[in-house]
């Protein structure tokens, strides 16, 4: 006895008509989502070169940080259309930021750029940890606010640094303050142990 193949058995006009109609309404259903992605695109870029040209920065300036900040936006479709929904939301909320300070500091309003004020990417990755961790369980837990509050914490301190606030360089007060680093290190390492509860896994949301 022959095996019948699926695509092999004869479907009757009003099937082949309904299968059609549905696929098409599914080809609208994309097509508008990407028309409305592009609109958006379009407006927001157009309205970051009119400023720049406005205030008279380079075009270059504002295309390298509105780079950062579609790049964010995309992982931030991510974060709510696929898994691992808490890395995606942190990725987003880092370029975003970045892509914002980059922004703001080809306009000036930021009156020092990434060069300057390099620890600020650690900085960005602790505030970036606080909507990830608060997606990822759901709750205030230890297992992301103490991450978060030493990226944000060591960003500070290499600021100091970084605009040359201290009047010792960042090479002594390591060689002077290095034990403070185990201290600290310690304390952080037992209050996660202490707030060990939730989940487990990385990024293993469930949709």
């Amino acid at each position: 006895m022959g095996v019948i193949l699926p695509w092999t058995i004869p479907i009757g006009k009003g099937w082949g008509v309904l299968i059609y109609y549905g696929y098409m309404r599914q080809i609208r259903h994309v097509t508008a989502h990407i028309v409305f992605i592009a609109g958006l695109f379009f407006m927001v870029l157009g309205s970051a070169f009119l400023l720049g040209t406005m205030t008279g920065i380079s075009r270059l300036s504002v295309l390298w940080s509105f780079l950062f900040v579609i790049i964010g936006a995309i992982f931030a479709v991510f974060a709510i259309k696929l898994n691992k929904r808490s890395v995606y939301l942190f990725l987003a909320s880092f370029f975003i930021l970045m892509g914002s300070f980059l922004f703001l500091s080809a306009l000036k309003i930021i009156p020092f750029s990434l060069a300057e004020g390099w620890p600020l990417l650690s900085v960005f990755a602790g505030l970036a940890l606080l909507p990830a961790g608060w997606r990822h369980y759901r709750s205030v837990s230890y297992r992301y606010l103490i991450p978060a509050l030493a990226f944000v914490g060591m960003g500070c301190v290499l600021l100091i640094f970084s605009f040359k606030v201290a009047p010792f360089s960042f090479k002594r007060f390591i060689i002077t303050w290095w034990p403070l680093l185990l201290v600290v290190t310690g304390i952080i390492l037992v209050l996660l142990s202490l707030g060990s509860k939730g989940k487990t896994g990385i990024g293993d949301d469930v949709p």
